[in-house]
């Protein structure tokens, strides 16, 4: 298929736009009713029944017991790797082919992180990379995880589930088990994905989902911390707020908190956006089977794998190399068509280009092939 074929498509799929965006948002729910009313209240900082609202919401669509609002998320996993016992000095396992937010979280709980490859077919965390790497390199005491090359901690495993399809979550939880290291989820591109019939989210102690402006739903901004863990939803919820003791007018902190809390002007926003989800999720299918019908042959398009449950948030196609993606990307750019690639690995940065990495030999190919592709919601 050409470039000019793929173009004439995505044209008419999106008619009427100057500038065809990634993933654009869609207001067309009670958006304006509900920040006119949170305005009317003059509660639209950390504090109001939006913000209530939005975490009881979030827990019913994930499957998860507790939800804790925050200002995006970043800073709930900040948080999260914090609440598993990350600490100074510690070391995290991740994966370089994410956004940059993942290895951020990390630098920002004073941890350094440790890439382990993806697999091909899910571009997620893979569970075989993850076990090679803890049985080459770890070794357990006193039930803690420790490399044996720094002497350093493995406080934590953050693996993320790319353009919201799921990795295969239930292996790393497994060996993180085995290996008595604590499971933190980077869904925040996941929202509504499953992986053999679970929310993604509920499967580590904790999960963080994005609202930023491009995602499925959003409150311009904002993020969430899940977790079926009263104890640690009860920490988050201490942390994000500054480590306030409660308290009718005295101001008693006790230790250093965050301010982190999502203002109630931006929940309202949400608790609109999440009222159409379940259709957002039914459009974004609708235009993946399209996208698959058309992409038959090359270049590919990525489908969800067995067992799992794609949110489609982003669609992407893959290129047999580096010259034709980036020939497609210049020429879709060229005409008013939004496509990017992955991100830029992240031991490719200057920030973290000498923390450990096994050969990453799927996700270098993987960032070599890849585009996203308009994947807006339609109505």
């Amino acid at each position: 298929m050409t470039n000019q074929e793929i173009i004439s498509f995505i044209k008419e799929r999106f008619q009427n736009q100057d500038k065809i965006a990634l993933h654009q948002p869609h207001f067309g729910g009670k958006e304006k009713e509900y920040l006119n009313e949170c305005i009317d209240s003059t509660y639209v900082s950390s504090v109001g029944p939006f913000v209530d609202r939005f975490e009881r919401e979030i827990t019913k669509f994930t499957g998860t017991a507790y939800a804790v609002a925050v200002v995006n998320g970043t800073a709930g996993l900040q948080v999260g790797l914090q609440l598993v016992g990350v600490e100074t000095g510690n070391e995290v396992i991740t994966q370089a082919l994410s956004f940059i937010a993942t290895s951020n979280s990390i630098h920002f709980a004073g941890a350094t992180p440790i890439y382990v490859d993806v697999d091909y077919d899910t571009m997620g965390l893979s569970p075989k990379s993850l076990l090679s790497f803890l049985n080459e390199n770890a070794e357990l005491r006193n039930n803690q995880c420790f490399n044996k090359l720094t002497g350093k901690k493995i406080a934590a495993c953050l693996p993320m589930h790319t353009f919201g399809f799921p990795c295969r979550i239930d292996e790393i939880s497994a060996i993180c088990k085995e290996w008595s290291i604590p499971l933190v989820e980077d869904a925040a591109e996941a929202l509504g994905s499953e992986y053999k019939g679970q929310k993604i989210g509920s499967y580590g102690e904790i999960a963080v989902f994005s609202f930023n402006g491009n995602k499925i739903v959003t409150a311009g901004g904002g993020g969430v911390i899940v977790t079926n863990d009263e104890n640690l939803a009860k920490r988050a919820k201490h942390l994000t707020t500054t480590a306030k003791i409660p308290h009718p007018y005295e101001f008693v902190h006790d230790e250093s908190g965050y301010n982190f809390r999502m203002p109630n002007i931006n929940a309202a926003l949400l608790c609109a956006q999440l009222e159409q989800l379940d259709c957002f999720l039914e459009n974004k299918r609708e235009l993946a089977t399209k996208y698959a019908a058309l992409f038959i042959d090359k270049p590919i398009f990525r489908r969800e794998m067995e067992h799992t449950k794609a949110n489609y948030w982003l669609n992407c196609i893959e290129f047999q190399n580096s010259n034709e993606r980036n020939s497609f990307i210049v020429e879709t750019n060229d005409k008013g068509i939004q496509c990017r690639p992955i991100w830029q690995l992240s031991f490719l940065l200057p920030m973290y280009k000498d923390c450990w990495r096994d050969s990453q030999e799927n996700a270098i190919k993987l960032y070599e092939r890849i585009v996203n592709i308009p994947s807006s919601v339609q109505f």
